[in-house]
């Protein structure tokens, strides 16, 4: 079973330094119509992040490989697909790999994108509660099997003694390898995003906005 810490700039770096470790950080997007207020939270969300990624680094080691979730691809041809979904988790990912991390194949495509699909009916409601149960029967059986893809290209992946990051959304079930320490990255700002939600009077229009623009397969991705 994977340790969690909230806390990240507390962790007793010491007792860490001989284990595979991986930050595991929530994945944020932003719509093109999102809200300003948001977007003021969003863009402090992602400079924080940056900050506390920057400051483990400095004591543990830096960054060898970057896990993205939606990436089904790695190398130069997946840092160009990732510009295309996430602009601030392609800055700290290209940081990296020009600092000599490598960007890792993460995802199988036909999994993600079954899932997603899935994911869509359930979204969408239904006026049958069988239709609606065996919809999410199917959706739980795709992502076991996608959060499973996942944990086994980390474990594959990832060397003794690497630090890593993984990129994925919250809400994920990946089971990650028990010798594997993970590290759950949470900026403050977190926190004020996810109280925000909460709070903010509930507009369909303005709540899609914050959505991801971009959730299905970026353009031009190929399997090698």
């Amino acid at each position: 079973m994977s340790e969690e810490l909230v806390k990240i700039e507390k962790p007793p770096v010491e007792s860490f330094s001989e284990e595979r470790k991986l930050y595991l950080v929530p994945l944020l997007y932003a719509g093109r119509d999102a809200p300003q207020e948001y977007m003021e939270k969003y863009e402090l969300y992602w400079h924080q992040l940056e900050e506390q990624i920057a400051n483990q680094e400095s004591k543990i080691g830096k960054v060898r490989r970057v896990y993205h979730e939606s990436l089904y691809i790695g190398g130069e041809d997946g840092l160009k697909a990732l510009e295309q979904l996430n602009p601030h988790s392609y800055k700290m990912t290209n940081e990296r790999t020009q600092a000599g991390a490598t960007l890792e194949a993460t995802e199988e495509a036909e999994l993600a994108n079954e899932c997603m699909d899935w994911e869509r009916f359930l979204l969408f409601g239904f006026i049958s509660r069988g239709a609606a149960e065996k919809v999410g029967e199917l959706y739980r059986e795709s992502a076991t099997k996608r959060y499973e893809h996942i944990a086994q290209r980390i474990d594959e992946t990832l060397e003794a003694n690497e630090v890593a990051i993984l990129f994925i959304r919250e809400g994920h079930h990946v089971q990650f390898p028990q010798d594997i320490k993970v590290f759950m990255v949470a900026p403050p700002a977190l926190d004020t995003i996810h109280r925000w939600l909460r709070e903010r009077p509930v507009d369909k229009k303005e709540e899609k906005s914050a959505e991801p623009d971009k959730q299905e397969e970026p353009e031009k991705q190929e399997e090698t």
